[in-house]
């Protein structure tokens, strides 16, 4: 722990220094120092750019320029807490190689051009694909970054204008599991506990979550209610050793891929020895299992039945945790109250959902939820997944607001709110995030409009993915990407549209504790660059313009992000995500929101399904007067009641074997985020973790004969890198792990790991695949 907060506080003071400078980046001089603490210095509330904490920060503008951050004091739940990412924000957007002008690729170079040559290119290209091969022949990849503005705009023109489903993001890479999960065992998607909740738990379960790296705020969180509680506990289950570990009342590492019968064997236990909440699961669960013909329901004596092949001494041998921390575990777990924090060790898996399902089934056994303290939580990777992408319904089987395109109500309920011609959206989901770039690389997708993500980089088994995308062939699909950096995936494209960066544009994003936040626009976009709402706009109607779209479909309804923002109130209402009372002016004044907030005068819900707390239990169609104050009610549920389920445990789409001994994880460092396109701007940053590095245990380097520093070769069923060897017990043996931030051709470690997915939430197996090393 003192390692790891010597590295936060080290990164912090360099940031200090280094924001000041951002005044003049970009304008090839030293910038004199701003005086930060002048009278003319303005400060502005405003929210992070990078995870899904959602932390508020306060912005300092001098001279009409972005010149520093700080944590928001007066934010409700970060109170002023920021991590070092954060910090070096107003020196990101400045960077030297910002994208400011349009680009269209002529004779394979991408040379500048104007708006309207781009932008005409793109809708001619798009009219051409729909009216040759129909609506699905085209395709939208959007991302948890876009403001919710922007994702449901693009949702709307897409499925309700175009008429295609084919509308994915990058959430489908981090969330779709967490989303299968919620919605499998309560009804609907999102967390039910809040942040709150940290300070009053008694016991913290974190699984398959480097919360000290990827989610520092909560993380510190968690250090203060240990130091504030000396009673506090902590349980981690990882199969990597991550600075979490140094808080550790008690680690559990699994063999990766087969942790299900670990959970089986928590619920074993406690059922055993009387630790459940009977009263509690009589009342308000019932127990189902997928049979032959669909969901089958099960009694508790089935349960338990169930449950008999998973005793501790028989899930010891499964997942290599020994049956006494397994019993260990459980007990913890069961005295409460419990907050569970996992993400994508759980998430990207094959099992996802399963996963998933079953850490909502040790909290329903228990009773450990709905309570302060007690909440199941999926901490969220991205700053907009929630609120941008899960809740607008911007994937290509859902949409907005908890409803689903095979639902026929649902579609009519969407296309009346549109002016949609009945009929217009698909009964078909459209094709997931795999599914879409394969059949980009058929060349049945023939045009894609990729926003604010780098897929030529972050999808799994990339090599073929990048091909679909950029090599020339008769009747290549066209690719236009719209982002504020060059990246591996604008290196592909036919055209490329520089974006507005954070403070550049206003929008809301939307975190992990359903909390809304607005984003004010603060600076100028550099160059020629353009809100992606506005490049949306435009795009629908040049679109409409081409009778693609039905004339006035965007065009006539829309002109700022406020607009789209009060439709997006109109279609939450009277769901479980009601959110009719965040006017914007709430948003501007307030410090976020969190729904379900149906009236302009509630302050919004800490807990859902909890009578006196969710204000969809008192007025509204959820609404039970038969409920005592601090009950439960799983009203997104036809029969109220949370699901547990009976789910088989079994292990990962590729296992190792003689040819391939080694698994190999990947993941992020505390310094960088996602495909380093913004991180990798700070030179400070940047200097932290310069290259990539392959963590193996010294029992296998001494096999292997590698040592610190030495280049080693990793090589799958798919591709191979060959990056530096960092030699430490962090992995269990015969496990490595790689962060996936850089970007060189050596360092692509996506172009080893696999692209097997949840065949329920079809997001891929990033955490597990057997690979081989060599000492290159």
């Amino acid at each position: 722990m003192t390692i790891e907060t010597t590295r936060r506080d080290l990164m912090k003071s360099a940031a200090m220094a280094a924001v000041v400078a951002a005044a003049g980046c970009g304008k090839g001089q030293a910038p004199p120092r701003p005086d930060l603490t002048a009278a003319d210095q303005e400060w502005v509330k405003s929210v992070c750019r990078f995870c899904g904490t959602g932390c508020g920060v306060q912005l300092g503008l001098h001279e009409g320029r972005l010149v520093a951050l700080r944590g928001d004091p007066d934010h409700p739940t970060t109170k002023g807490l920021v991590c070092a990412k954060s910090l070096f924000l107003p020196k990101i957007i400045y960077s030297k190689d910002r994208l400011t002008t349009p680009q269209i690729r002529r004779n394979g170079q991408l040379t500048d051009a104007t708006w309207d040559e781009a932008m005409d290119l793109v809708a001619d290209r798009f009219t051409t694909a729909i009216r040759d091969h129909g609506a699905n022949s085209v395709a939208y990849y959007g991302s948890g970054q876009a403001f919710s503005e922007e994702s449901y705009l693009a949702n709307r023109l897409f499925k309700g204008g175009i008429g295609t489903n084919n509308v994915e993001g990058n959430p489908r890479l981090c969330m779709a599991s967490a989303v299968g999960g919620y919605v499998s065992t309560f009804g609907k998607d999102e967390p039910m506990g809040c942040y709150e909740d940290i300070a009053h738990a008694s016991v913290f379960f974190l699984v398959g979550s480097n919360t000290a790296e990827c989610h520092p705020v909560i993380f510190d969180q968690i250090l203060m209610a240990k130091q504030a509680n000396s009673n506090v506990k902590v349980i981690i289950l990882d199969p990597r050793k991550t600075p979490v570990r140094s808080v550790a009342d008690l680690y559990l590492s699994p063999i990766p891929g087969y942790d299900l019968a670990i959970f089986h064997a928590m619920a074993q236990v406690i059922i055993e020895e009387n630790l459940h909440d009977a009263e509690f699961v009589e009342a308000k669960t019932t127990f189902m299992k997928v049979g032959d013909s669909g969901p089958e329901k099960v009694d508790f004596a089935g349960y338990k039945k169930f449950l008999e092949d998973f005793t501790p001494d028989k899930a010891a041998v499964i997942s290599g945790v020994p049956a006494a921390d397994i019993v260990a575990a459980a007990r913890i777990f069961a005295v409460g109250p419990t907050v569970s924090f996992w993400t994508m060790g759980l998430n990207q898996r094959k099992r996802g959902v399963w996963a998933n399902n079953l850490m909502h089934n040790l909290h329903l056994l228990t009773g450990n939820i709905g309570k302060p303290g007690a909440t199941p939580f999926s901490l969220t990777g991205q700053p907009n997944a929630c609120g941008g992408v899960r809740d607008t319904g911007s994937l290509s089987h859902i949409l907005p607001y908890g409803r689903v395109v095979k639902k026929e109500e649902h579609r009519r309920q969407m296309e009346e709110l549109w002016g949609s011609p009945p009929g217009t959206i698909q009964p078909k989901p459209g094709l997931n995030t795999i599914e879409m770039f394969r059949a980009l690389g058929r060349d049945e997708v023939q045009a894609m409009l990729i926003l604010t993500t780098n897929p030529g980089h972050s999808l799994p088994n990339v090599t073929p993915y990048r091909e679909a995308m950029g090599k020339e062939r008769p009747n290549k699909p066209f690719i236009v990407v719209l982002d504020a950096y060059p990246t591996r995936t604008t290196e592909l494209a036919d055209v490329v549209l520089p974006a507005a960066m954070w403070s550049e544009k206003e929008g809301i994003f939307g975190m992990s504790e359903r909390r809304y936040q607005i984003l004010p626009k603060v600076v100028e976009p550099r160059g020629e660059a353009r809100p992606d709402f506005d490049i949306l706009l435009d795009f629908a109607k040049r679109l409409e313009d081409r009778e693609v779209v039905p004339q006035g479909y965007i065009s006539s309804r829309f002109e700022t992000p406020e607009d789209i923002w009060n439709e997006m109130r109109e279609a939450s209402r009277d769901t479980p995500y009601d959110f009719t009372g965040m006017e914007r002016a709430r948003l501007h004044k307030e410090r976020g929101l969190r729904w379900p907030c149906p009236e302009a005068s509630h302050p919004g819900t800490a807990r859902r399904f909890v009578k006196g707390e969710d204000p969809l239990l008192d007025s509204g169609p959820f609404a039970d007067d038969t409920l005592a104050a601090g009950e439960v009610s799983f009203y997104a549920r036809p029969d109220k009641r949370a699901v547990i389920w009976l789910r088989p445990a079994l292990g990962p789409a590729e296992p190792t074997d003689a040819e391939y001994p080694y698994i190999l994880s990947t993941g992020r460092v505390l310094e960088h985020w996602h495909t380093g396109t913004m991180t990798r701007k700070a030179e400070e940053l940047e200097r932290a973790h310069p290259e990539a590095f392959i963590e193996i245990h010294p029992q296998d380097a001494g096999t292997l004969g590698v040592s610190n520093g030495d280049r080693v070769r990793i090589t799958s069923r798919r591709g191979e890198a060959t990056i530096k060897a960092r030699i430490t017990d962090r992995p269990r043996v015969g496990m490595t792990f790689v962060p996936f931030h850089w970007q060189e051709e050596d360092s692509l470690i996506n172009r080893v790991t696999i692209d097997a997915y949840d065949p329920g939430s079809k997001q891929p197996e990033f955490k597990i695949c057997a690979v081989k090393l060599a000492k290159a």
